[in-house]
């Protein structure tokens, strides 16, 4: 079958893949545009992987909650992964080396059936148990490409700023979907994401991390703009909220 992609805002999103395995990434699901998040942890019974891109709270979300509720392993790197243990309270069995690692490294994870790489970000990690508390260190912050055995390989690429870096992913990995921050203020807007993605190459892009507030001024209709003004042969997939569409692999 294929996979399944689910997002629920801001740069959320649940995975479920050929084999059935789900996954969830920066799982920020009681976000402001998902009136459906508290429900919808509820109905989360099954979560084999919690993978986080960066220690800020639009990120790190509801990730502890669920991975208590559901003994999901959480996959980070070496210094987030740490963070999330120690200030938040994830279960540290949960949080073991097998599903820890950096820039750079491949995880294989589920008996094979997802690898997981770790790639740079520009943005920041800092890791608060709330808002009175100073952050906890974090680490640099990661983008993710998530490769699933028979199914499609996924870049999500974390809060992120275009650099040329992102021109050696395609070297190394044949991305079927990227998922790229367009917001703007805190990210890439719309110019610069589109940028990335001539640089990465994807199949498919599905634009995130937009439209949750309203500093975050990027739309899709001006990434789409901005893509077709570089010619960029991806094709663009705009999600609704709470909406899951299938991704094969090319």
């Amino acid at each position: 079958m294929d996979t399944q992609l689910t997002w629920y805002g801001q740069a959320a999103f649940k995975v479920v893949t050929p084999g059935g395995k789900v996954l969830l990434v920066d799982p920020w699901l009681t976000n402001p545009v998902f009136e459906k998040g508290k429900d919808e942890i509820g109905t989360l019974k099954r979560v084999d992987l919690i993978l986080v891109t960066h220690g800020h709270s639009d990120h790190v979300g509801n990730t502890v909650e669920i991975g208590k509720a559901t003994r999901a392993k959480l996959v980070a790197t070496f210094d987030l992964s740490a963070a999330i243990v120690s200030a938040l309270g994830y279960p540290s069995e949960l949080a073991d080396m097998d599903t820890t690692g950096h820039m750079g490294g491949t995880l294989s994870l589920l008996g094979g059936e997802v690898a997981v790489t770790f790639v740079p970000a520009w943005h920041g990690s800092g890791v608060s148990k709330d808002e009175n508390s100073p952050p906890v260190y974090g680490g640099p912050p990661s983008g993710l490409i998530i490769a699933l055995r028979e199914g499609p390989t996924i870049y999500h690429t974390g809060d992120t700023d275009l650099f040329s870096d992102m021109a050696l992913i395609p070297r190394f990995h044949e991305i079927d979907a990227m998922l790229v921050c367009i917001g703007d203020h805190f990210t890439m807007g719309p110019a610069r994401a589109a940028e990335a993605v001539k640089l990465v190459n994807p199949r498919e892009v599905i634009p995130m991390h937009y439209g949750t507030f309203p500093v975050l001024t990027g739309t899709p209709e001006a990434f789409d703009r901005e893509l077709k003004g570089r010619n960029v042969k991806a094709q663009l997939r705009v999600m609704k909220i709470g909406e899951t569409i299938g991704l094969s692999q090319g």
